[in-house]
């Protein structure tokens, strides 16, 4: 059984700058992903800088990295990640002005 894709959203703010979230189930619980999700949420600039992303790629588990600052990411559910994400984006958005 493969991953099964359950949420995807790309969003283009008005200054070019760019929200993608990815989350998928998985077929099976994994160590690195013990609550059988694969995901990648993504906020970056109109110039291509990587503001803020959320991601759980296998070997490392839950993380975020604002900026170039890379720091362990607690998970609870999918719906506290996506409020955690968007929070963080609207501190990088007020940064910015």
């Amino acid at each position: 059984m493969k991953a099964k894709l359950i949420y995807q959203e790309k969003y283009i703010y008005a200054d070019g700058a760019v929200r993608e979230m990815v989350i998928w189930k998985l077929p099976q619980k994994t160590p690195d992903r013990p609550h059988g999700l694969k995901y990648r949420l993504y906020y970056g600039l109109s110039d291509g800088t990587c503001a803020v992303r959320y991601d759980n790629e296998s070997g490392k588990g839950d993380h975020r990295h604002l900026r170039e600052k890379e720091e362990p990411y607690s998970f609870r559910n999918a719906e506290s990640l996506i409020a955690d994400f968007m929070g963080d984006i609207e501190k990088e958005r007020r940064e910015e002005s």
